[in-house]
């Protein structure tokens, strides 16, 4: 049979910049997992390699220090991804020419902990007529025997979207380095028969295998403003058939980019591969909303007899649906780590610089930091945690006592590096009768953006000050409010940026989120991943994230501080506070 070879084009060759030899890929794990791949002298140089770089955030004060980008260019959705032989595989949208949008291909890094990245060759580029003009986002999905397939959006010369197919040349490379493409491609593509909007019909999501034996996968639409999950079957992974009815529809919506359908377990944190359905099993329908560019999500049952989707009442519309982040967090994907049993969540996180500020830095958007996901306990929302693994860069640990934090309190977290830090903070809070009271319902980005973290009340504003210049000129704030609506207590989380930097150019808009946890019996926690020019925070132990992208004039590398604050009327009590310095991850040859 004949195959299109993706052997790398003399056109592409200037890529060769931002990736490393083979011999490079092994001897990175070798050095920093000891899997003995190469002998041991093969490491040397290697190693002062990377220590040259040490500088790298003086000179780049806003690249990030543990979370995945590439050395330069545009980077955009993360695709794939999938564990194979032991290796964790992220493929994701590049442009190798530039750093805005555009030339894409599918770059390719591999890890063995999702900390700790090298970047190969590119998988999949533009190189047959069904993807000619670019290939776009997809998924990677492993058929019996564990053999890895990708099914991507391709642009073809009529520029409309296609699905193509493309399969490893030599499955017993772990690095999986070099792809073929189906000469039968595209296997999905719109015509007048099957009515699908040519310019709206991409990202297919990870394929999932029924019992009557056919694989489907999902395709996001649009038919006018109705967002579609157009599902797609086939029994060979290469001839697909279109059902005649969408998993889901939502009226309104838009756009559905880049979905993501899988199961989770009802009453455990431990992820279960794409295709497995039982009576203990909820299903869980992602959206990434191209005219809001947020991503959405909704808990349900999958009804496999007639392949539809059936959400929760409590999604009874689109704006019932929840999100993964409240703040930057585009074109996720899960994929199962069978590894670790576990789902793993990955997202683009993009620039809140203009662009003219991103040529000059020469480069643009990062990957947030892989999260674990699962169902909570109550049955109502999925919660998200940082891997594990992103503990491994923890030094220099910090640790308070219990304090009272008084009202109108600043105080100095010192000890670890502010502008590279993973911190926990716990609060407990009583008087809950002080609490702010709420006549009428309020979006809780607006009350965010109404009532910052200086508008004094009752029970908040408190929190961390992070990315804070020595006389607060700049600051970026992420806190707790505490109001009281209809006899209930609501809890506000929000991130602050409307101080973060000097630079007016920025885009500082606030976030916010209400955290499902009750005050008078649960602790307030909050977790941030600070990393130059990102925020992460994880409030209620995973219950509500929010991403900031922040760009401080001031407050950066060693002149940014990190307090602990609090800027309500009551006092409250720090019942934990542990932080730590980040070190540096080893990304892309970086």
């Amino acid at each position: 049979m004949i195959a299109y070879s993706t052997c790398f084009p003399s056109q592409y060759s200037h890529i060769a910049t931002m990736t490393i030899s083979s011999i490079w890929v092994l001897t990175f794990f070798s050095l920093f997992y000891g899997n003995g791949v190469l002998p041991i002298e093969a490491t040397h140089h290697v190693y002062r390699k990377l220590q040259n770089l040490s500088s790298d955030s003086y000179k780049q004060p806003y690249r990030t220090a543990y979370h995945f980008q590439p050395p330069k260019n545009w980077i955009n959705d993360p695709n794939g991804p999938l564990r194979y032989k032991g290796f964790y595989h992220l493929f994701y949208q590049y442009n190798p020419k530039g750093v805005v949008w555009g030339n894409i291909v599918w770059a390719h890094s591999v890890s063995k902990d999702l900390v700790n990245w090298a970047s190969l060759d590119p998988a999949i580029f533009p190189s047959q007529p069904s993807d000619i003009n670019g290939c776009w986002s997809g998924s990677a999905t492993l058929l019996h025997g564990g053999k890895p397939v990708i099914l991507y959006t391709g642009i073809n010369p009529l520029n409309q979207q296609v699905q193509n197919l493309a399969y490893p040349k030599n499955l017993s490379d772990p690095l999986l380095r070099e792809w073929v493409k189906s000469p039968k491609n595209p296997l999905m593509a719109p015509t007048s028969a099957n009515k699908i909007n040519a310019s709206s019909f991409r990202d297919p999501t990870t394929s999932w295998l029924g019992k009557d034996g056919y694989w489907r996968v999902l395709i996001g639409s649009k038919r006018n403003t109705i967002g579609l999950a157009i599902l797609y079957k086939s029994k060979d992974f290469v001839n697909w058939a279109k059902a005649k009815y969408p998993l889901y529809s939502g009226q309104g919506t838009g756009m559905w980019e880049c979905p993501d359908f899988f199961p989770i377990l009802n009453d455990s944190s431990i992820g279960v591969d794409t295709s497995f359905n039982s009576d203990n099993v909820r299903h869980v329908l992602k959206v990434s909303l191209d005219d809001k560019k947020h991503d959405y999500y909704m808990i349900g049952s999958y009804d496999i007899v007639k392949d539809k989707f059936i959400p929760d009442k409590a999604f009874k519309d689109s704006k019932s649906f929840l999100r993964y982040d409240y703040g930057k967090y585009y074109a996720s994907k899960t994929f199962f780590d069978d590894g670790k049993n576990r789902r793993v969540l990955l997202g683009w996180v993009n620039e809140s610089s203009i662009v003219a500020h991103d040529i000059k830095k020469g480069w643009s958007g990062i990957h947030a930091i892989p999260r674990a996901i699962w169902l909570h306990k109550s049955g109502k929302q999925l919660v998200q945690w940082p891997v594990v693994e992103i503990e491994k860069l923890r030094a220099n640990p910090v640790n308070w006592p219990t304090k009272l934090l008084k009202g109108g309190d600043l105080l100095q977290i010192n000890g670890v590096t502010p502008a590279q830090a993973d911190i926990e903070i716990s609060f407990e809070v009583n008087k809950l009768g002080e609490a702010e009271v709420l006549e009428y319902w309020r979006d809780p980005q607006s009350l965010c953006s109404q009532k910052g973290s200086t508008y004094k009340s009752g029970l908040g504003p408190f929190g961390l000050l992070v990315f804070a210049s020595k006389g607060l000129q700049e600051y970026t704030s992420v806190y707790f409010k505490i109001f009281r609506y209809q006899h209930k207590n609501l809890v506000l989380l929000c991130s602050d940026q409307s101080r973060s930097s000097l630079d007016k150019n920025n885009d500082k808009t606030n976030y916010g989120i209400f955290v499902d946890v009750d005050p008078l019996h649960e602790k307030l926690s909050l977790r941030s991943l600070i990393d130059h020019s990102v925020v992460e925070s994880f409030g209620g132990e995973g219950r509500a994230c929010i991403t900031a992208r922040v760009y401080p004039t001031l407050a950066i590398n060693d002149e940014a501080q990190l307090y602990a604050f609090n800027n309500g009327s009551e006092d409250v009590k720090i019942t934990r506070l542990s932080a730590w310095s980040m070190k540096k991850a080893q990304i892309n040859g970086n």
